[in-house]
């Protein structure tokens, strides 16, 4: 199995295609749509990328996965869908993202996840040609977020960052620092040491080099948030006390409206133009 990283400086995302070397099967983690919220432009630069290396690499794209609805970029799933005829792919607890924003944007969506192709439970198991995919339901940042594990790697999205970075926030709508901890100690810190992790995005501390891979031993040894020796009350507190000091992520708003309907634009208005919401606090 091959891994390659895409990273997006704007939004600091990785993005990951993973591919078999024999069938060159292959599944695209957490594509990037880019987009600009100061004048609205959409384009497709990181895609770009994506597409190129499928096509010099001639892989086979079996499926997209999303780790959870981000909220820190749009994603690009449905373009890659449209081209290439993938199904996408996300943890089923997407509902209950679904039925807290849907309202906050006046939403007229289904919230029973029928967006996406596929919904797994925490234990599935998806076939992507010769590619197996496993779920692990690790919410905490999100109530929906899964970490996808093929093989002696997972990808832990915004559950579990570099060591030295540490893991995401829960203040979200139905985020839960309580449920973030049993979901790294739970769940990936029970995986073996060697583990290799690749996280979901990279905020280069210290304005060190990106970086993408690390372990879980390394993570229960040094992971600045939660070590394999953090107690519970200690990281709920942490993790409570900093993200109140947490400002919402500059696509908050675009992003997930756009990602709970599993990256589709809105609708064009009457003019043609697809507008987004940003709902005002008065």
């Amino acid at each position: 199995m091959l891994i390659h990283p895409f990273f997006d400086a704007r939004t600091w995302t990785l993005t990951y295609v993973v591919w078999d070397p024999t069938t060159r099967d292959a599944v695209i983690i957490d594509p990037v749509l880019d987009f600009d919220p100061a004048n609205g432009r959409i384009w497709r630069e990181s895609l770009d990328r994506v597409e190129a290396y499928l096509a010099a690499e001639g892989l086979t794209l079996r499926a997209i996965f999303e780790t959870h609805a981000h909220a820190d970029h749009l994603t690009g799933a449905q373009v890659l869908k449209e081209k290439y005829g993938a199904p996408v792919v996300i943890g089923k607890a997407i509902t209950a993202v679904q039925e807290v924003f849907a309202p906050v944007f006046d939403l007229a969506i289904p919230t029973d996840g029928s967006q996406f192709d596929t919904l797994l439970d925490d234990g599935d198991r998806y076939e992507a040609g010769a590619l197996t995919v496993e779920a692990l339901h690790t919410p905490g940042h999100t109530p929906a977020c899964m970490s996808f594990k093929i093989g002696d790697v997972v990808f832990t999205g915004d559950a579990l960052f570099m060591p030295d970075y540490g893991v995401g926030r829960c203040d979200f709508p139905a985020g839960s620092a309580e449920a973030l901890y049993d979901s790294v100690h739970g769940k990936l810190y029970a995986l073996p040491a060697s583990t290799r992790v690749f996280v979901g995005h990279d905020y280069q501390p210290g304005g060190r080099a990106v970086a993408w891979e690390t372990t879980i031993g390394a993570s229960m040894e040094g992971n600045v948030h939660i070590k394999a020796s953090t107690t519970k009350a200690d990281f709920v507190a942490f993790r409570t006390a900093r993200d109140a000091t947490l400002a919402a992520p500059r696509l908050l708003f675009p992003s997930v409206q756009v990602n709970i309907d599993a990256g589709r634009l809105p609708a064009p208005h009457a003019n043609g133009k697809r507008y987004l919401l940003t709902p005002l606090k008065v």
